[in-house]
């Protein structure tokens, strides 16, 4: 027999249906991810830490849950809510149901509701804290205890969702670089696809310092995607321009990208819904190529799309831009010869899931560690072949 559930959103509006994975009660900030598929990545995406998630496909769950695609060690969502699980997973890969793992992690979800209006409700009125039950019949009840709950604005989660100790993801062959990655709420196929193009993957922690980064003789630094609000980040910022002003090479994706924008001077705002899902136009302004890319970001860099900027580090400018609605997707800082020296995007290259448009700037990235070499006139590779 199923059991009844109630979602409530902080503006009053409440949805009845069925309960979905574990029983309880939850809270977090609502959101709505526009995937078809590649759930599984979804739900163990970092970046998803305290949010709820609404899938806007209505038909989720067939695929079941194998133990090969999670991009963490844990579910990090709050909560999931679902219009039409399915009953039996169709894939040979599944060795457990979406029902089954949510109950076996404590996620409790909802199913049975009018996604479709949920959507809609998020997109007119922005995102919002959200609470469902299955254990409070009352929306007005359940309401009060979501207005008691913290908003996303101002909060620091990428500490929750970091690693506690360092660790390395060996290159695949010959090892051509060492990147030192901070991990704010990294997914699993970042390190790995970095690693298939000879790089040795040192990954740290959120509370790495530039001691750290040194340590491990890095070519180049690079920050992953992750949850919480940037403004509410102060050490990674800082290390960041420590980075920059040694002149390392840099890469930055999803929350990597907004800290490089407060780095440079830029201040960062909260998107009205944000982006999430796998199926987001942006146009790599360098080259005039649009690619269909993978998302999950609530803030954006507030830098002009036109004007170059000069910072203590370089001029910077716009590479990429959502072409649904103008937001800054990428970040590129030249010096004064013009050498790129340090960029970033918005969405997700390692995709996972998601398409693979995206996957050259992990190419550029390495073209930018043996451009930095080439200008520095040394050969950091001695230093870490006498190191191994």
């Amino acid at each position: 027999m199923t059991q009844q559930a109630l979602l409530v959103l902080e503006d009053g509006r409440s949805f009845r249906g069925e309960t979905f994975g574990a029983r309880g009660e939850t809270f977090g900030e609502a959101v709505f991810s526009t995937g078809m598929s590649g759930y599984q990545e979804t739900l163990t995406d970092p970046s998803y830490h305290r949010q709820v998630v609404v899938m806007t496909a209505p038909h989720i769950g067939n695929t079941g849950m194998n133990d090969e695609d999670p991009e963490s060690r844990r579910i990090w969502v709050s909560g999931y809510v679902v219009r039409d699980p399915a009953r039996v997973p169709s894939s040979w890969r599944s060795v457990r149901t979406l029902d089954d793992e949510l109950r076996a992690q404590g996620v409790v979800g909802i199913s049975g509701i009018d996604t479709r209006a949920l959507t809609r409700h998020l997109r007119e009125r922005g995102s919002m804290r959200v609470g469902i039950s299955s254990t409070e019949t009352d929306p007005a009840a359940l309401l009060t205890r979501v207005l008691d709950t913290a908003q996303m604005t101002g909060a620091e989660l990428a500490s929750e969702v970091s690693t506690t100790g360092a660790y390395v993801v060996p290159a695949v062959g010959e090892r051509r670089f060492v990147v030192a990655a901070l991990d704010l709420g990294i997914k699993a196929n970042t390190p790995r696809m970095l690693a298939q193009r000879g790089v040795e993957v040192h990954v740290l922690p959120a509370t790495a310092t530039l001691a750290d980064v040194r340590r491990v003789g890095a070519d180049g630094v690079f920050f992953s995607n992750g949850p919480g609000d940037p403004a509410a980040t102060g050490g990674q910022v800082e290390l960041l321009r420590s980075v920059l002003t040694e002149g390392i090479a840099f890469f930055g994706i999803c929350f990597g990208n907004q800290l490089f924008g407060r780095a440079l001077g830029f201040g960062t705002f909260k998107l009205k819904y944000g982006h999430r899902g796998i199926n987001q136009p942006v146009m790599d302004r360098t080259t005039g190529k649009v690619e269909v890319t993978a998302h999950n970001h609530g803030f954006a860099v507030d830098a002009p799309l036109e004007a170059s900027t000069a910072t203590p580090y370089g001029a910077v400018t716009v590479s990429h831009v959502c072409l649904n609605d103008d937001v800054v997707e990428g970040l590129e800082l030249r010096d004064d010869s013009g050498r790129l020296t340090a960029f970033s995007v918005q969405y997700h290259p390692e995709a996972a899931a998601g398409p693979h448009d995206a996957a050259y700037l992990f190419d550029r990235f390495c073209a930018l560690m043996e451009s930095s070499r080439a200008a520095d006139g040394s050969d950091p590779r001695e230093d870490h072949r006498a190191e191994a």
